[in-house]
């Protein structure tokens, strides 16, 4: 574990209130913070264990606490009979920061006793952030092919099964591929796509890509397109179609190449030349909606 970081609050912001401020970046200061976008933002099914800051692991204990990008019927959190923690990432914020809800969440199933799904108030005011409570370190992603992960035996209700059938009939192939961190491939029934959630602040990433783009360089190959981009968090992720027939394993090699195009381009800087402008104003116009 590398050394905790002192603060995670955003700079110049010293609000009262969760609501008094909107945080761009929600997790900028985690190590994995690009693969918590991606989780949060669209990949179905993946969990990840977090492990408690010190100084919380002396007040509660060492936990066993479980990240989910979804849990039933959108429950912010879960404490299992035996003490686990579940926490799930894809749910309606209440405030303007991403990570003091989620945190928020975690404090609440810290300090109950009872099991079940945990209740958090609209908006839950000024306290710590998941900077705050989680100890450094990558997130240990296991992809999933359904929540079946959710169900313990002696504490399933129809209502969990039936959101449980829901949510197993919405999962859709993923797989995290190894040649860029937080790159995902999902095949749908006529297409597959690759989506990389890029590390860069926004305008430095989208100045790199417009250079790869006035050179030709933004496809991954044959038969694929760069369908365009969409905003998260601070962060850009390219999305490109691809034929819905080729593997994942398929795209590895492609999108090492593609990075290594991006990474040339980041390193010349963010100064752009007539034909770099044009291609950013191109890209500009290819935002995508992500929902």
């Amino acid at each position: 574990m590398s050394k905790r970081r002192k603060s995670s609050r955003p700079e110049g912001a010293a609000p009262k209130k969760a609501r008094d401020v909107f945080v761009k970046r929600s997790f900028e200061g985690l190590a994995s913070e690009v693969d918590w976008v991606a989780l949060r933002e669209f990949v179905p099914a993946a969990t990840a264990p977090l492990q408690l800051a010190p100084e919380l692991v002396e007040k509660f204990g060492a936990r066993d606490i479980l990240l989910a990008t979804v849990l039933p019927l959108a429950w912010p959190a879960i404490r299992k009979p035996d003490g686990r923690i579940f926490l799930g990432l894809q749910r309606s914020t209440q405030s303007g920061d991403v990570s003091r809800d989620l945190a928020y969440a975690l404090s609440v199933a810290l300090e109950v006793d009872a099991p079940g799904p945990i209740v958090v108030t609209a908006m839950p005011g000024e306290g710590p952030r998941l900077q705050d409570m989680l100890a450094d370190g990558a997130l240990d992603i296991t992809m999933r092919d359904g929540f079946d992960f959710w169900i313990d035996e002696d504490a399933n209700t129809p209502e969990v099964q039936a959101s449980l059938e829901r949510a197993n009939a919405s999962v859709t192939p993923n797989v995290k591929l190894a040649a860029a961190e937080a790159a995902y491939w999902v095949r749908f029934p006529e297409r597959a796509h690759v989506r990389w959630v890029l590390p860069d602040d926004e305008d430095t990433a989208l100045a790199a890509l417009s250079k790869v783009a006035a050179a030709g360089g933004l496809p991954l190959g044959d038969d694929t397109k760069f369908a365009g981009m969409f905003r998260a968090h601070g962060l850009l992720t390219p999305v490109w179609d691809l034929p819905s027939a080729a593997e994942a394993s398929e795209w590895e090699e492609p999108l090492t190449a593609f990075a290594a195009r991006y990474a040339a381009a980041l390193a010349t800087g963010p100064e752009l030349d007539s034909d770099e402008r044009r291609a950013r104003q191109g890209l500009i116009g290819r935002q995508l909606t992500l929902r």
